[in-house]
């Protein structure tokens, strides 16, 4: 019987499959350097919250797989993973309907000045619908920054609408861009200058972190929208508070932060039309079922021995310990 130690607990569709495997332990907290009597003897540790760094793997002396319930996996030490043979087990594709759904959501809600509408019309000001702040989306253009599989879903989505695609991503051929009905963009600033509505949808690495400063939001449109449903870091927090403050551009809806959960005081709460989620997008209850399932379905594998493909390090196959 393995023990398998859960930064947070997973849906029945993935802890009930793991409990049979051995012994579990939800630390209901996210920095495995808090219960280090738990870890001395993990073979498996899920990181719903939380991270996974060199100094918590190593001492963690009988790991033996990380399981991320999700895509991302920018919080786990990949490095030190492959150093020690340790597969990190991913759920491709899990949340990415719901993700691009969301990113949906926020861009009908900037256009549609749904935030204020609602908190004006319970106190009575019924003349908020006045406001002019409303628009269509339909007939504007939409920059997709990253263009894999939550960026396309989201661009198929904005073309129903009627929307005119364009795309930003260095690991994409213009023929395949081209392909899904999007323009061809080979410099992010020219993406950032045309588009009406700019969305991001690639992983924070260290080429990505930063990537939006207030630079590039000074070459975006003032009456342009920022969508950002992929990772906090991408979006330089300061120059966006200040963007939107100064009018720079016109609105933002965020999923992600780099401080999560926000604190009242963090300046992007008081940031004029900005609409935040807490990290909500890919928690549809589909998603979470997809992810917990996956996420499990891996684990349970390599602790078996087996060598599960879905796992954001192929690498550590290459250790000795799977190669006796």
């Amino acid at each position: 019987m393995s023990k398998i130690v859960m930064t947070q607990a997973l849906c029945a569709a993935g802890y009930d499959p793991l409990a049979k495997e051995g012994a579990v332990y939800v630390a209901n907290n996210g920095n495995p350097s808090e219960y280090p009597e738990e870890m001395k003897d993990a073979e498996c540790i899920v990181v719903r919250i939380g991270h996974m760094n060199r100094a918590e793997i190593e001492a963690a002396p009988k790991l033996r797989v990380i399981g991320r319930s999700g895509i991302g996996y920018d919080s786990i030490d990949i490095a030190a993973a492959n150093e020690h043979g340790i597969p990190v087990v991913i759920a491709p594709h899990c949340n990415a309907d719901s993700v691009a759904e969301h990113t949906l959501a926020l861009m009908f809600a900037l256009a549609s000045n749904l935030v204020e509408c609602h908190n004006e019309a319970v106190k009575g000001n019924f003349e908020i619908r006045n406001s002019g702040k409303s628009f269509e989306l339909q007939g504007l253009t939409v920059g997709i920054i990253g263009f894999g599989d939550i960026g396309k879903r989201v661009g198929r989505l904005c073309r129903a609408l009627g929307m005119h695609l364009i795309a930003y991503d260095p690991f994409c051929s213009a023929e395949d861009v081209e392909s899904h009905g999007a323009a061809y963009c080979r410099e992010l600033s020219e993406l950032l200058a045309t588009s009406d509505i700019v969305t991001i949808h690639t992983p924070l690495s260290d080429d990505t972190r930063g990537l939006l400063g207030l630079e590039q939001l000074r070459l975006m449109k003032p009456t342009a929208l920022l969508i950002n449903c992929a990772r906090g870091g991408i979006v330089d927090e300061s120059a966006l508070v200040c963007a939107l403050k100064e009018g720079i551009i016109a609105g933002a809806g965020i999923d992600v932060t780099v401080e999560e959960p926000l604190r009242p005081e963090n300046p992007l709460c008081s940031a004029p039309n900005l609409i935040i989620s807490p990290h909500s997008a890919a928690q549809t209850k589909e998603a979470t079922i997809r992810a917990a399932t996956m996420c499990a379905e891996g684990c349970i594998a390599v602790l078996h021995g087996q060598r599960w493909p879905a796992v954001a390090n192929p690498e550590a196959y290459l250790h000795p310990r799977w190669n006796p």
